[in-house]
């Protein structure tokens, strides 16, 4: 299983910038993300600025929003949709997506994704595939 520190995670992203502004070759992985972060031009500036990305710290209590996780986010959506898992994941996004557009889809499906990780972690148990599929399905109503 892949775990990446928190480190990594960023540096990813930022060196994926950068990539995408020289125009280098990029992994598979690494154009996925770059088409999320052409969607997201507000974490431009930090993403040209690795230093400060490493360090930054992002208190949702002040309004800060971690631009890491929400990227991160996108792409674990993007891969879970690519392979239809957990079950179902693809078709409850066609119907969002139909709704109200991809990347709208995805801010949706992350409100499900956050609320299964919170959950799960919570009371301790596995992440629930079947409950997360079902709050996509409520959202594409």
């Amino acid at each position: 299983m892949f775990n990446p520190s928190r480190e990594e995670v960023r540096r990813f992203f930022c060196d994926t910038w950068r990539k995408t502004q020289a125009n280098s070759p990029m992994t598979e992985l690494e154009i996925i993300a770059r088409d999320w972060l052409l969607q997201h031009p507000e974490y431009e500036s930090l993403l040209a600025d690795p230093e400060t990305a490493e360090v930054s710290d992002f208190d949702i209590g002040q309004g800060q929003s971690n631009p890491f996780l929400h990227l991160s986010m996108h792409l674990s959506i993007a891969e879970q949709i690519s392979i239809d898992q957990p079950t179902g994941v693809r078709d409850a996004f066609q119907q969002l997506a139909t709704r109200f557009g991809e990347h709208q889809a995805h801010h949706q499906i992350m409100e499900c994704l956050g609320e299964m990780l919170w959950t799960a972690q919570r009371n301790g148990t596995p992440p629930d595939g079947a409950t997360y599929i079902e709050c996509i399905r409520r959202r594409a109503r």
